[in-house]
């Protein structure tokens, strides 16, 4: 009997208030209302186990929006002490422990999570989904993809599940600019790991995003009324902070803009030409 999966197992007997399915391994209770009309002994039911609130295992008929170790969409009902409870399509709800969320959640959002059992032998939903997304995806270098935040790292870079199901990381010199866990990119894979997880990045091939970034620097200069107060040996964290771009980029962008006098270094500033 396997908790947290949907599995098929025949009705042993018949009592009144339900039928009690079983394997080599016991037995489980389907309650009365679920079993199928003119259900009998030898019958066989497909059927998702868990726990109900007296802890104890039961079936239902009823097939939860999520199963064990997998990953899904759900909405959060309500948030408590011990963490929040998710809606999984079951009478009882499912519990997100505190310690089990990547960033307080809030009624009524959405959230992607994934379905494990706790130390108590109890099914419970986690964000931290990495260890239970796929890294048998469909996709190939440069194909376009969308991918939704689920954690960000000061080493690595950002976490994302592409499809709400495979994994997937933009890094760290890919990911400049602002990202928020939940967020749904749109993203180019450069490269499919030899694991099988997807390196994703959120801007074009270099020569097609030149022109963007520069665009966005003559923006930016001119709301510094056509002088920035730094030139392209700035630190990274400024031109993140300024522009989203990596160093790189935003030297990239710069050389092209002078290259097409649009612009002047002198004094350790950058002036529209």
């Amino acid at each position: 009997m396997r908790l947290g999966e949907r599995q098929k197992l025949k009705i042993d007997r018949v009592k009144e208030f339900g039928v009690y399915l079983a394997d080599s391994e016991g037995s489980v209770l389907l309650p009365k209302k679920e079993v199928p009309e003119g259900a009998a002994p030898g019958d066989e039911v497909e059927v998702f186990l868990y726990k109900d609130s007296s802890d104890r295992l039961i079936a239902t008929t009823a097939m939860p929006l999520i199963t064990l170790h997998q990953t899904a969409l759900l909405r959060v009902k309500e948030t408590s002490k011990i963490g929040a409870f998710l809606d999984w399509g079951l009478p009882k709800d499912l519990l997100l422990p505190f310690h089990e969320q990547t960033r307080r959640v809030k009624a009524g959002e959405t959230i992607l999570a994934a379905l494990y059992i706790d130390k108590s032998d109890r099914l419970a939903a986690t964000m931290n989904v990495y260890p239970y997304l796929s890294c048998e995806s469909p996709y190939q270098k440069d194909s376009r993809v969308q991918a939704r935040i689920y954690e960000t790292s000061q080493n690595f870079g950002i976490f994302a599940a592409v499809d709400d199901r495979y994994s997937a990381l933009i890094p760290r010199q890919e990911a400049a600019g602002e990202f928020r866990i939940g967020e749904i990119v749109d993203a180019r894979v450069t490269s499919v790991r030899p694991d099988g997880r997807l390196n994703l990045s959120v801007r074009e091939k270099a020569y097609l995003q030149l022109d963007k970034d520069a665009e966005l620097i003559m923006k930016v200069i001119d709301e510094f009324e056509g002088v920035l107060p730094f030139d392209d040996k700035v630190s990274p964290e400024i031109i993140n902070r300024e522009f989203g771009l990596s160093k790189n980029a935003f030297k990239r962008a710069v050389g092209h803009l002078l290259k097409e006098g649009k612009i002047a270094l002198r004094d350790k500033r950058i002036y529209r030409a």
